[in-house]
């Protein structure tokens, strides 16, 4: 009187499809393959800190450009001298007027340096510069 359909009493099948998680590992896989190059843009170098950090302009996609403790100068991830980094830096505003420009300057320059690519910056016509600095964590 209580037999199942199929005959068996009780019988559950219990086995766990693995493809559609490999298929959901497989695409987050792939995305943080794309994202995580395009979040460390520009030459790896020392932030100082700060304890204040300006928040208003995270949505935008500014230039950025690097000052290595070897006083270097980068435009996004290619070297160049001043007179290189001002062309640059004139050609990318040409293509973008208004474009922010982020500066990121190794913590062990001193203000001369930093200033003086700022100086380039400004003779490429960028209207201002803002500095990359790291957050003090509380």
């Amino acid at each position: 009187m209580g037999m199942a359909v199929g005959g068996k009493k009780g019988s559950v099948k219990s086995d766990i499809n693995v493809t559609p998680l490999v298929d959901v590992v497989l695409v987050l896989l792939i995305i943080f393959m794309v994202i995580t190059p395009m979040l460390q843009r520009g030459k790896d170098v020392h932030l100082p800190q700060s304890k204040t950090a300006d928040e208003e302009n995270k949505d935008s996609d500014p230039l950025v450009l690097s000052v290595t403790k070897d006083k270097l100068i980068y435009v996004e991830s290619t070297q160049y001298d001043e007179a290189g980094a001002q062309e640059a830096i004139e050609k990318e505003l040409t293509k973008t007027p208004g474009k922010k420009v982020l500066l990121k300057g190794d913590d062990s320059l001193t203000v001369g340096d930093v200033r003086k690519v700022m100086e380039v910056s400004r003779k490429a016509g960028s209207k201002s510069v803002a500095l990359g600095v790291e957050e003090l964590k509380k």
